[in-house]
């Protein structure tokens, strides 16, 4: 395979200026958020988002998959994004964001309880917000609806600091950028990479790597490498992303750009530490990546998000 060069065109072109951004129109209270065992974890808010992936243009007329019709109205119009900040955190000069996307046929509701994404976050002990924007919602499509367009991530990051600033008081910079994501989240992550107008420091796909691979590779050749980044990608061997996993790994070890293969079962900490591209390969199932073995927190403990002072 030839390689491919993409054009330098996306983040010049935005402006970072945090807080330049109208807040959504139906805002909610900050709350509690509470584990399985009722401990309280952190603080959340649910809010509507001018920045968030939808309404969008390209699915004002629903969407069609395998014969059926997923219309707007219950499937593309909710603007929600959930902030959740864990029990702990400290704001300082600069705030570390980790941004979520869920797969088909979920929204933030079902993903954050099957995945426990809250708590597993909480249990890294990392000083971050974490940033869950509502996708296609119970709806069988991995567009990223506003995500995809031009310096999407940097109006969805202003406006979640304007949030922070306006019922938190917060008005620290924008520091480390991770964008992560399970199934056809990839695409949305792809977009950002490309255009979003904000520099990430690291990407992990959760059995998402079904294609826009020459999306990754540019940002594993520039980015990732300039900001010492770092590349996870867990696949299974029925999820559909096998072997797109296996492709990119020949493309990168044709262009001698080193990356690290090992089974989850023999997966270290260490690994995770020490290696930017990292691809695991898992024996469970396409659901169970993200928690099945605490995945998600596990790359949070390992990555380059600040520690919970």
């Amino acid at each position: 395979m030839n390689r491919i060069v993409l054009p330098f065109v996306v983040v010049m072109l935005c402006t970072i200026a945090i807080i330049n951004f109208s807040p959504g129109s139906f805002a909610q209270e900050w709350h509690e958020v509470r584990s399985t065992n009722a401990t309280v974890i952190g603080n959340a808010l649910t809010i509507g988002m001018k920045s968030a992936p939808f309404p969008h243009p390209k699915r004002s007329a629903g969407h069609t998959y395998d014969g059926k019709t997923y219309p707007a109205e219950q499937h593309y119009r909710d603007s929600s994004v959930m902030i959740f900040l864990p029990k702990g955190f400290k704001s300082g000069k600069t705030v570390d964001i980790v941004v979520y996307l869920h797969g088909w046929g979920n929204s933030i509701d079902t993903a954050t309880a099957k995945f426990r994404l809250a708590e597993q976050f909480a249990e890294s002990g990392k000083n971050a917000v974490f940033v869950f924007p509502e996708g296609p919602k119970f709806a069988p499509d991995s567009f990223g609806g506003k995500l995809e367009d031009s310096c999407g991530l940097q109006r969805l990051l202003s406006e979640t600091f304007e949030t922070l600033q306006r019922t938190k008081n917060i008005k620290s910079r924008l520091g480390n950028v991770i964008l992560s994501g399970h199934s056809g989240a990839y695409r949305a992550i792809a977009f950002m990479l490309l255009r979003g107008g904000v520099p990430v420091r690291e990407v992990w796909l959760f059995d998402a790597l079904y294609g826009q691979t020459e999306k990754f590779t540019h940002w594993l050749e520039h980015d990732c490498k300039r900001l010492r980044g770092r590349f996870l990608n867990i696949y299974t061997d029925d999820g559909g992303t096998k072997a797109e996993s296996e492709k990119l790994m020949e493309d990168l070890a044709a262009w001698r750009i080193p990356y690290l293969l090992k089974s989850e079962t023999e997966l270290t900490e260490q690994d995770l530490k020490r290696s930017s591209v990292v691809f695991i390969h898992t024996d469970i199932t396409h659901n169970e990546v993200v928690v099945r073995r605490g995945q998600f927190r596990q790359y949070l403990e390992t990555s380059s998000l600040r520690e919970m002072r």
